[in-house]
């Protein structure tokens, strides 16, 4: 992940020519940081997940790697998944918090930055985190009340209402097995 150590205000990151670049930049906590580029793990999750969602004939849409903008910082999750009347009309970011958001861990990230993360987004609005370790065969479960749970094996994962989606950690773990 490189990172630029220089302070910048939300407004002077939004102006960089350059934070859409494949990997998208974050600011986050006053820091310009560029996400890793994403393993074929994170790849496949990230895919089977954002297909798993929209199809799941709810008011909600599934969107990889989409900008959002909220108070203080900018971040890119790598699944955000929010309600089809908050989807921008033009080419631009989504304004505030995602409702839902999903993280893979990359080996190189670092997990308590990835929960911060979570954390500020659930702290400005979003109503449902996950953060998935593919090492672990875990998926940490943040919710805006600071609640927190790791689920594994047949655990079930909450979802947003409205969306009739029922997987568990083991079918979301077999997704990379079993391609």
């Amino acid at each position: 992940m490189t990172s630029s150590m220089q302070q910048l205000t939300l407004q002077d990151f939004l102006k960089r020519p350059n934070i859409e670049e494949s990997p998208a930049w974050e600011f986050v906590e006053g820091q310009a940081n560029q996400k890793p580029m994403p393993t074929a793990y994170h790849s496949i999750l990230q895919k089977r997940l954002t297909a798993a969602i929209d199809l799941s004939n709810s008011p909600y849409e599934a969107f990889p790697e989409l900008r959002c903008t909220l108070s203080n910082n900018s971040v890119v999750p790598d699944i955000t998944v929010i309600h089809k009347s908050r989807i921008p009309v033009e080419n631009t970011a989504v304004e505030g918090a995602p409702d839902w958001m999903i993280e893979t861990l990359s080996p190189d990230q670092s997990t308590t930055k990835l929960i911060a993360k979570i954390q500020i987004c659930l702290n400005e609005g979003a109503k449902l985190g996950w953060l998935i370790d593919p090492t672990e065969q875990l998926i940490l479960i943040l919710l805006p009340d600071g609640r927190i749970s790791l689920l594994k094996n047949s655990d079930r994962l909450p979802v947003l209402p409205n969306i009739m989606l029922d997987l568990t950690a083991m079918q979301v773990f077999a997704w990379v097995r079993d391609r």
